[in-house]
């Protein structure tokens, strides 16, 4: 049984991680949260001690180190533009470290981390559960098998609507949270360079405080993409089911079928990663330079090749 500490137990995607360190048969021993309201602990590990200043979190995992209770694993749920300085955290602490996407903001952020896990001897994980989805892996499969020099079409839609507290939060603010295609996009990214090579162009339609939208040429693939928080570019058929969320990839206009599944990819993530595997510092690094470039890019507008909803009459800021 390994020890865990969790960094940002009051978010989204903790129970995620508390349930798959409970389904690995390993025990939490602490978290940290400046949002107290995180009751879901109980679910879970209901002695894990809880803590909402990180220096008095910082000295607990000291003393239980000092005590021979070492935490083997840290594992960051926290805002996108914290997972640097809490995965030094970790390792500084002797800790593997487990960090939700993505990784961190800045491609030389991944160079620096390297250097810290060559003087600890430790390591960090990133979750990139795309890559463990069946769906995926069977596509990765026939991309390898099919024919060496074809270039395949794609086309990425992924919508996910948000209220208005998103532009209060910290996921609203750019330099926090590395805006829409970092926050929502970093791991469709990871997935299709996993399977379709290095990207050999990126260019950016649209980027706004809503959405963005662009073209990524890779070296198996010309990829359309377009993303959003807003409720209102949703298809009506999908608002007609109830539903606020749309994803769809469509490889030489075949439908990828990947909306189920995701349940308990989480769990699947720490086995691999406990069994020796997981996915490391480098792994991350294609993903997160895309990221990087789009978010420096200056749109283009509606030239050359873009997503078709990329037409779509822009939104004003609800805030302005």
């Amino acid at each position: 049984m390994k020890d865990f500490a969790l960094i940002g137990a009051g978010g989204y995607i903790a129970p995620r991680h508390m349930k798959a360190i409970k389904d690995t048969n390993n025990n939490l021993v602490a978290a940290l949260d400046q949002f107290d309201s995180v009751g879901i602990i109980d679910s879970f590990f209901p002695n894990a001690d809880f803590f909402v200043e990180f220096e008095r979190f910082d000295r607990h995992i000291d003393k239980l180190r000092r005590s021979g209770k070492q935490v083997d694993y840290v594992s960051i749920c926290s805002p996108n533009y914290l997972h640097d300085s809490h995965i030094r955290f970790g390792l500084r602490h002797n800790a593997d470290v487990i960090c939700e996407k993505p990784i961190v903001l800045n491609p030389w952020n991944i160079d620096a981390l390297q250097e810290i896990e060559k003087e600890t001897g430790k390591n960090v994980y990133n979750v990139l559960q795309l890559r463990l989805h069946p769906s995926i892996i069977a596509l990765k499969e026939k991309i390898e098998n099919g024919p060496k020099d074809k270039i395949y079409d794609i086309d990425l839609t992924y919508l996910t609507s948000r209220g208005n507290w998103y532009y209060t939060s910290w996921k609203g603010n750019i330099e926090k949270s590395g805006g829409i295609a970092t926050n929502i996009g970093v791991h469709f990214y990871d997935m299709l360079t996993w399977i379709f090579g290095k990207p050999q162009k990126n260019t950016v339609n649209i980027h706004t405080h809503d959405r963005a939208s662009g073209y990524l040429e890779l070296e198996k693939a010309r990829v359309k993409w377009f993303l959003s928080i807003n409720y209102d570019v949703i298809p009506d058929k999908i608002k007609a089911e109830g539903k606020r969320t749309y994803r769809s990839i469509t490889v030489d206009g075949q439908e990828i079928e990947f909306s189920t599944g995701f349940t308990d990819l989480h769990t699947e993530t720490y086995k691999d990663i406990l069994s020796g595997n997981g996915f490391g510092l480098e792994e991350t690094r294609t993903a997160i330079e895309i990221v990087h470039d789009i978010r420096h890019a200056q749109p283009v507008g509606l030239k050359g090749e873009y997503h078709p909803m990329a037409k779509l009459p822009l939104a004003e800021h609800p805030f302005k």
